[in-house]
């Protein structure tokens, strides 16, 4: 599993390149997973660093049965989760509360968060990130993953 993002981060100039003239696309089949910091398995659907695009990212997280993610944050970054697989409970801020398949979270910048899975098989969830997720935009919050949300 090589993390494609381990190449140098997007500067601001090239936010500021003309868009794409033509489409940018990937296949599922052909990205490979990778763990990231918060100990999610990603598969990167579309990355500027991978794929062209300028302005947003979005992958795919597993969470496997059990798992759970790392207590982290992002300083710049806005996610929103779209939960495709699986249940669990997800921790934003101070809030607390349970997620299932279909369900759609915003996390803003600066936002502490981490998911828990508490059924029986993995969660999946579509991560879209704006700006584009990087490496050096995730602070760890704590040192392992965490048991309970």
């Amino acid at each position: 599993m090589n993390d494609p993002l381990s190449q140098p981060s997007l500067s601001q100039a090239s936010l500021s390149q003309p868009s794409l003239s033509q489409p940018s696309r990937s296949a599922y089949a052909k990205v490979e997973p990778y763990v990231t910091r918060d100990g999610s398995l990603i598969r990167e659907l579309m990355h500027p660093s991978v794929h062209g695009n300028r302005l947003q990212s979005l992958a795919e997280a597993i969470v496997p049965a059990g798992g759970s993610t790392v207590l982290h944050r992002h300083r710049l970054s806005e996610e929103i989760y779209h939960f495709t697989r699986g249940r669990g409970r997800m921790r934003v801020g101070d809030d607390t509360f349970e997620v299932t398949a279909g369900d759609t979270v915003c996390i803003p910048p600066g936002a502490a968060h981490r998911l828990v899975n508490t059924g029986g098989t993995e969660m999946r969830l579509l991560c879209a990130c704006t700006p584009p997720y990087a490496h050096e935009d995730t602070e760890l919050l704590e040192g392992g993953p965490p048991h309970e949300a």
